[in-house]
């Protein structure tokens, strides 16, 4: 179903659940609770990942989160990425899960902040990356699942509208080592970080 190469590295993730440290997973628990509740209640988990400008981290998760989702087949399970204040999605992120095995197309012509298109399977519908507000009108006015990839933003966002939960699970910034030798490593280990916490997340889920 996924494309080989991310299979492969779907794999490669799994194997390095136990390097998660405790207390993180108690974090992630949270959100598998929570979207085995709605499983459970028949509705559809809503997940929405906020970095301060939903450019790199944010991104990752509503990517990976999707893809977690399909990989361990947990249905009714929708991802977004939003952020604080607009930019692009980040040419460095979008190189690291290039790496990772997506197809990335550009869907239009905006070239200040286009919308991609990631597939990562030749069934599965892509995922639709662009850089915007919670605000947003793609963004579901109810019944969300806040998980805020970076301390700024959890501070700058003390209420997001539509939350059913909000989790602070915060990653570093890939964006530190922009422009350095360390650059491709650094976006690459967080992409395999986000994938690998979102795989753990849906491996947790009973009723699938």
């Amino acid at each position: 179903m996924l494309f080989p190469s991310i299979q492969t590295y779907i794999e490669k993730s799994i194997e390095r659940f136990d390097f998660i440290e405790e207390e993180r997973k108690k974090i992630l628990k949270q959100i598998s609770q929570h979207i085995e509740k709605k499983n459970k209640e028949g509705k559809t988990a809503e997940l929405i990942y906020v970095c301060t400008h939903n450019s790199r981290r944010s991104h990752f998760g509503q990517i990976w989160g999707k893809v977690a989702a399909a990989y361990y087949n947990i249905k009714n399970v929708n991802t977004y990425s939003a952020g604080t204040e607009v930019t692009a999605f980040n040419p460095n992120a979008i190189k690291a899960i290039q790496h990772a095995g997506f197809k990335t197309f550009s869907r239009d012509g905006d070239v200040k902040n286009p919308r991609y298109t990631v597939a990562f399977s030749e069934r599965e519908t892509p995922v639709i990356c662009f850089s915007k507000t919670y605000e947003d009108e793609s963004i579901p006015k109810a019944g969300l699942c806040a998980i805020m990839t970076c301390t700024e933003a959890d501070g700058n966002c003390p209420f997001i509208p539509g939350t059913e939960l909000r989790i602070s699970c915060p990653y570093h910034d890939p964006k530190a080592f922009d422009n350095t030798p360390q650059q491709d490593e650094k976006y690459n280990e967080r992409c395999q970080q986000i994938a690998t916490e979102n795989l753990y997340i849906f491996s947790l889920i009973k009723n699938k």
